[in-house]
């Protein structure tokens, strides 16, 4: 394909990528909206593979092969627990690959180096830059959600310093590759964006892992522009601006979600120091109250509102269809029933959204921050399925923890709170929750999935 018809062809692709993330805004048309991107991809794609004179035909099918034997039973069979990993995964070969393109691109046979252009030289630079940092970050998001190490922020002797240096080293380097390029140079940049990618995430706390996912996301778009100017790729620009954007505006969102200045995700590594853990806590130690599923199905029975919380144990016991057939049940019983969804609820922005999608909870029912506190503060029952850090009280206490200043939903300004938990372990970000222990709280101890097919037995056999 060539000339007019190859650009008219990534113009379509293009259109489709702003359409797929017009349609990814709201629920009822995300399909719709993944469908046609998927479908500008493809053309893309094609487009790319019928280009005159392009060399290498078989190594590009063959990684093309090689990479869809590995990506679709990937995606198809990761659970929806483990997809924001995955997606950070994704993210970060998204990051790596273009920082590989521009190098391939700095070192290819019969370029040059020194006639470069400073353009270019300044777009490679770049790229490699923000492209090793958001492949090296990914990975360290993907070891904490996977919890192959701690989630909890890791802070080394004088990290503050180190990250520092490796951040001015990385940005030198890439302004001396402009008026000196050279090989050694490039590897230097490479090597140090790797490390301060690594520096740059490793101070993260598990609540804020979710903004950063969205950053390093963000860095993946501008990586991917960059490059596309540096191949002359038009399409890649538009691709890469477009994910830069969004990913940009989404961590914005998600930082305010949270009541953190989007600073303090930026330069939260330089910042960081050492602490003290914030609490397991011995809940052996407190009282609580605990419930049986029947108890539970008297309370929801003799309810006039009830609002579901939905957090990251609903996921991990995919016990959204159990809860659907009790929001049902209640539901043709005249009870109000609704669903509180926190904007990091789970591990990535629309976690719960997908999950109770998947159940066909009608979109009606999912109520965001502000709607779902002003129905919680009229409720009867707060039923919370595996939730944690967003309906802690103590991130209402300026205490310096990990989720303090996050907004939360308010959980505790129900008549009654019904606590579905597995065991008395703090949530992701380690803060031990002191409305487990509340008089208007009570425990349902056990798997959320079993402990609520018994609270629906109970309710039918009312």
């Amino acid at each position: 394909m060539t000339g007019a018809w190859a650009d008219t062809a990534y113009l379509i692709a293009g259109v489709c990528f702003i359409l797929a993330l017009k349609g990814l805004s709201a629920p009822r048309t995300a399909r719709l909206g993944t469908l046609i991107g998927a479908c500008g991809a493809a053309l893309a794609v094609i487009v790319a593979l019928t280009t005159p004179h392009l060399k290498h035909l078989g190594l590009i099918i063959g990684a093309i092969v090689v990479g869809t034997a590995i990506g679709l039973p990937t995606a198809r069979q990761v659970r929806m627990t483990a997809m924001p990993q995955l997606v950070a995964l994704f993210n970060g070969v998204g990051g790596g690959a273009a920082a590989l393109v521009a190098s391939v691109e700095f070192l290819r046979p019969g370029n040059a180096i020194s006639d470069a252009a400073t353009a270019d030289l300044a777009a490679i630079g770049f790229t490699i830059l923000v492209g090793g940092v958001s492949f090296s970050g990914s990975l360290i998001t993907f070891a904490k959600l996977q919890e192959l190490m701690t989630t909890r922020p890791v802070v080394l002797p004088a990290g503050r310093w180190i990250t520092i240096g490796f951040a001015a080293a990385g940005v030198l380097s890439a302004v001396f590759l402009v008026p000196w390029p050279s090989t050694a140079l490039m590897t230097l940049l490479a090597l140090v964006s790797l490390v301060f990618g690594v520096l740059f995430v490793l101070p993260v706390g598990g609540a804020d892992v979710p903004i950063v996912i969205s950053l390093l996301n963000a860095f993946t778009g501008l990586t991917v522009a960059a490059s596309g100017y540096v191949l002359g790729n038009t399409l890649l620009v538009i691709a890469g601006t477009l994910v830069g954007a969004s990913g940009t505006l989404l961590t914005r969102m998600m930082a305010a979600a949270m009541g953190r200045p989007l600073t303090g995700t930026l330069f939260g590594a330089f910042t960081a120091t050492a602490s003290a853990a914030v609490g397991g806590g011995d809940g052996a130690a407190k009282p609580v109250r605990t419930s049986s599923p029947e108890d539970v199905a008297i309370l929801l029975g003799y309810a006039r509102k009830v609002v579901i919380v939905p957090g990251y144990g609903l996921a991990v016991a995919q016990a959204q269809h159990t809860v659907r057939e009790v929001a049902d049940l209640l539901t043709a019983r005249g009870v109000h029933v609704s669903y509180g969804i926190h904007p990091v609820a789970g591990r990535m922005p629309g976690h719960m959204n997908v999950l109770l999608a998947e159940a066909n909870v009608p979109y009606e029912s999912l109520l965001e921050l502000e709607a779902a506190n002003s129905e919680l503060a009229s409720a009867d029952v707060a039923v919370v399925i595996g939730a944690n850090d967003v309906v802690n009280p103590a991130a209402r206490q300026p205490t310096g923890s990990p989720i303090s200043g996050m907004p939360i939903l308010d959980v505790d300004l129900a008549q009654q709170v019904v606590f579905c938990k597995r065991s008395m372990r703090p949530g992701f970000a380690g803060v031990e929750n002191e409305l487990l222990y509340a008089a208007n709280t009570s425990l349902l101890f056990g798997d959320a999935k079993e402990s609520m097919a018994k609270v629906l037995a109970a309710l039918k056999a009312q």
